[in-house]
């Protein structure tokens, strides 16, 4: 029986495919990079808020210094 050649590039993008579903790293690499996620996540939280709650300072503000000027005639 005749063994045919493989394609290099093609067993690389093989073993690329196989390597991304396995994971990289250990599990402790694993668990670092799963708590960076997480870390993430609360602090685009945590900056979505700060930036609604200074938006609507900003509006209260401003409706106030609208109020201001239509008060004195």
């Amino acid at each position: 029986m005749k063994e045919t050649k493989r394609n290099p590039k093609k067993m690389q993008r093989d073993v690329k495919r196989q390597v991304q579903q396995s994971g990289i790293g250990t599990k402790s690499q694993q668990a670092l990079k799963l708590q960076q996620e997480q870390n993430k996540q609360e602090r685009k939280e945590r900056s979505r808020k700060q930036k609604e709650a200074e938006a609507l300072r900003l509006f209260v503000l401003k409706q106030q210094k609208k109020k201001e000027k239509h008060r004195g005639h």
